[in-house]
């Protein structure tokens, strides 16, 4: 294996043998070699042939120690995201009453963007269903939206 620095830090080093920075310092002294200290800013770095033991470890499944190791499969592969169903937010089981309630009342035709945009003009936050049916209700009986006209002969 050839190595592409002279020095690495131990997240970086962490990094090219595809661990977690915690799961690499856990096996520091056992697996994998100790770092070598900086005497001028006391910081912990792996030179060339450091890197090329512990890429070697990582590769064998042999710690420095002599002990077998066994490794869990790195996440680099890239995962397949599970499509997320859509939980139905508060607002909109109210608009599935509103609109079940205006339906009960003979408006048959009219839809959820026409009750959100009703809503929205009347600024309507109250609790009470009724009375918010009731505005809903007036509301689009002002603007004539009523159910569509059946055909009578």
């Amino acid at each position: 294996m050839s190595v592409q620095k002279q020095a690495v830090s131990v997240a970086e080093m962490a990094r090219l043998v595809g661990l977690s920075r915690s799961r690499f310092y856990q096996l520091i002294g056992s697996a994998f070699p100790y770092p070598v200290y900086a005497v001028a800013t006391r910081r912990p770095f792996y030179p060339a042939e450091l890197q090329e033991i512990c890429l070697e470890v990582r590769r064998r499944n042999c710690g420095n120690d002599g002990k077998p190791i066994l490794f869990h499969r790195c996440g680099k592969e890239p995962s397949i995201p599970k499509p997320s169903k859509r939980k139905a937010t508060p607002d909109d089981s109210r608009h599935k009453e509103l609109l079940a309630g205006l339906r009960s009342l003979g408006m048959v035709g009219v839809t959820t963007e026409q009750v959100v945009a009703a809503m929205k003009s009347l600024h309507v936050s109250g609790k009470n269903d009724g009375e918010v049916l009731r505005a809903v209700f007036l509301h689009l009986k002002r603007q004539d939206i009523s159910a569509p006209e059946s055909k009578e002969e």
